[in-house]
């Protein structure tokens, strides 16, 4: 059920992203990438709500670990040009 549903929102976004090219609005580098993001995230929930709790538990707290990191680095950088 999951799958079908990540596949269904999947191509409803390829829809949109159709639409925007037959409107002749410009398809740019941050929309492309806000694009396969949002379906690296739906084929993700879906893969971890099959998942059991205790892995599933684990993979979340990697993935928390991992935006801290990025957001401390990306601190890091901001006053290494700064200063």
């Amino acid at each position: 059920m999951l799958k079908a549903i990540a596949v269904i929102l999947s191509l409803a976004f390829i829809g949109w992203l159709i639409r925007r090219a037959a409107k002749k609005k410009p398809i740019t580098a941050h929309i492309a990438m806000y694009g396969l993001c949002c379906g690296a995230s739906i084929f993700t929930i879906a893969f971890f709500m099959t998942m059991d709790i205790t892995k599933m538990a684990k993979i979340v707290a990697c993935i928390v670990i991992g935006i801290i990191l990025i957001f401390v680095a990306a601190r890091w950088q901001q006053r290494a040009k700064s200063g």
